[in-house]
């Protein structure tokens, strides 16, 4: 395993994180719990090989992971950096630390190295950290309950420089893949400041853990779609740690030895991607660039939505990823599918670019809805 620092905080850390919110499920809906005999055995493969970190929350797995993640951490707690949040921003400081007595619970520690409020924001910052939760951290920090206050991070790359600047979080836990790059500068800028950073969604949420033949191709000698996320994350200099959520013993192997690589990619891979990737976005902007100006639909269709996940189909190769995106869409309320087109064309008269949004509509759906590996 190839460790790394993790910012500021001085921390060695393996470049590759355990994140425990997708770990193996039995059961369904509100009974759904993990299994924990593979899950505990696939966090301590894990630990056996090298990493270090491991990631939870509250929330994850029906509220289960942290319990997991305790049992899995039992013999392991002094070599293991474990990484937990608080998703409350509300103003009751008793909630907040109940919040975090349970987590010291669940987990079985005495304190919590990485301490994250949940999903910040610039707004949540302003509004609820800095006038009170900062505050609640620092005492805990003070009474040795937790080692770094840190967060994990949902808002634009503007507001992640001003984040960085501010000098509150030690660690930012953020998003960062092939697919979504916008806050490559503000990653660059939290390195530059001794911020670390750690990556959530290396592939991409699982679009990326699906068969791409477009992005096969990139690199030489790299097959899977999954690898070659994982190893782009890993070749920027500025990431700490790239946390993945796995929930096979498979992805478990795979990821080891993919992170055992002292050169996840060359130079010259990373160029190539980002030449390959600029041609693809340009292709989809020829067929959408998601300005938004054709909404609302009469219809209640979510045209740019729907054209987004198309084009994750049509021009990276990822169809699986694409049908998903669509059918979580059309369980939104007030959106319809394109089945309930009334073929007004109000789309095409607003829309900027002069596209056939009927003609890609009708062709996304047919796509989008059907059976097979890629559309015919």
């Amino acid at each position: 395993m190839i460790y790394r620092t993790l910012g500021k905080t001085g921390l060695r850390v393996s470049q590759l994180g355990f994140g425990a919110m997708r770990l193996p499920m039995t059961g369904r809906g509100a009974e759904a719990h993990v299994d924990r005999d593979l899950a505990v055995r696939m966090i301590r493969r894990a630990f056996e090989a090298g990493v270090n970190y491991i990631d939870t929350a509250v929330n994850y797995c029906n509220q289960d992971s942290q319990r997991v993640v305790g049992e899995a951490l039992k013999g392991w707690r002094d070599r293991v950096i474990v990484s937990t949040k608080n998703h409350y921003y509300g103003e009751d400081e008793g909630e907040w630390r109940r919040l975090l007595e349970d987590s010291l619970e669940r987990l079985g520690v005495d304190w919590i190295d990485i301490y994250n409020h949940h999903g910040i924001s610039w707004q949540r910052y302003i509004n609820a950290v800095k006038p009170r939760l900062a505050k609640w951290m620092r005492k805990a920090r003070d009474e040795g309950l937790i080692r770094h206050i840190c967060c994990s991070y949902h808002d634009n790359c503007e507001n992640l420089k001003r984040l960085v600047d501010s000098g509150y979080p030690e660690v930012i836990t953020l998003q960062y893949n092939l697919l979504d790059r916008s806050l490559e500068e503000g990653i660059a800028h939290a390195a530059a400041k001794g911020v670390a950073v750690v990556v959530m969604g290396p592939v991409g949420g699982g679009r990326l853990g699906a068969p791409s033949p477009v992005l096969e191709a990139m690199v030489p000698g790299i097959r899977r779609v999954p690898e070659l996320a994982l190893r782009f994350v890993l070749a920027n200099p500025d990431v700490s740690v790239a946390l993945s959520g796995m929930s096979t013993m498979e992805q478990v192997e795979e990821n080891l030895r993919t992170a055992s690589d002292p050169t996840p990619l060359t130079e010259q891979n990373r160029t190539a991607i980002a030449e390959h990737l600029v041609r693809l976005r340009k292709l989809a902007e020829l067929y959408c660039t998601g300005c938004g100006y054709c909404v609302p639909c009469p219809a209640e269709i979510g045209i740019p939505d729907t054209l987004s996940a198309y084009n994750t189909g049509r021009v990276y190769g990822l169809w699986n990823a694409a049908r998903t995106a669509y059918r979580r869409l059309l369980k939104r309320p007030g959106q319809k599918g394109v089945d309930a087109c009334i073929d007004c064309g109000k789309c095409e008269e607003k829309c900027p670019q002069n596209i056939p949004v009927r003609k890609y509509l009708q062709e996304a759906h047919a796509a989008l809805t059907g059976d097979s590996a890629t559309p015919a």
